[in-house]
């Protein structure tokens, strides 16, 4: 498989990601390009980070920690935690970096709150909601979704920020729409049952669905492949 290119290939997506909100009469600036970098090498973020991306989402925690340890230079890399959570990984989450995008139950809050170091200031979090109600997705129900939030919202060390979803794939634009218009129906609820709460971020959209999810108000899609290349076989 050759190369990829990842400077033109990260232009191509961020020409996407503008295009897209154009199209959508949004401000181009009103949606962020998050890397998935998971699987990929420290180098490739790298490559990435010198060409302006300052963004990127990891699913494993052992690969993101060994990566985060070969790029401690780049002081103003941010990093995403985009996987499923396990109650054993919470305190390195919480340790190292400074979003989760899959808070699904009040344990696995309880736990990143109580091990968040003080000196790195409230952990920005979204809970992820299974929109699709598939069995093999992780996620919160919407009717189970208030009242995860109003857990959330009193834990001191977490910043509430929005919700995410990744939805039953589909080839067609309105059928791709009707999960994502459902999450930004989720969140408006979620504005008005906390008021306080800087909700403004809707984490969805990937290669396959971008546009659906940019009409339907996203502020972060998920690009990885798109990026850079097919991922390598995890070890």
């Amino acid at each position: 498989m050759p190369d990829v290119n990842i400077v033109e290939s990260l232009e191509d997506a961020r020409n996407r990601l503008r295009t897209a909100l154009t199209n959508a009469g949004r401000d181009p600036a009103s949606a962020h390009l998050l890397a998935v970098s998971k699987t990929q090498p420290a180098a490739s973020v790298r490559q990435a980070f010198e060409a302006g991306q300052r963004e990127f989402g990891e699913n494993y925690v052992q690969e993101a920690l060994d990566k985060q340890a070969a790029l401690t230079d780049l002081d103003a890399i941010v990093w995403h935690f985009i996987g499923p959570l396990q109650s054993n990984k919470t305190r390195a989450v919480a340790e190292h970096f400074q979003w989760v995008h899959t808070l699904d139950r009040e344990r696995i809050a309880r736990r990143l709150a109580a091990q968040r170091p003080p000196a790195l200031g409230p952990l920005d979090v979204c809970l992820q909601v299974n929109v699709s109600g598939e069995a093999s997705k992780s996620g919160v129900a919407p009717a189970d979704l208030p009242a995860l939030a109003d857990v959330v919202a009193t834990l001191p060390q977490l910043r509430l920020r929005g919700l995410m979803t990744l939805p039953a794939p589909s080839d067609e634009l309105a059928t791709q729409r009707r999960p994502f218009a459902e999450l930004r129906e989720l969140l408006a609820s979620l504005r008005q049952r906390h008021p306080q709460a800087p909700l403004d971020t809707l984490s969805m959209g990937m290669s396959g669905d971008l546009e659906a999810a940019v009409l339907e108000g996203a502020t972060w899609v998920r690009l990885g492949t798109a990026i850079f290349g097919q991922r390598a076989p995890r070890a």
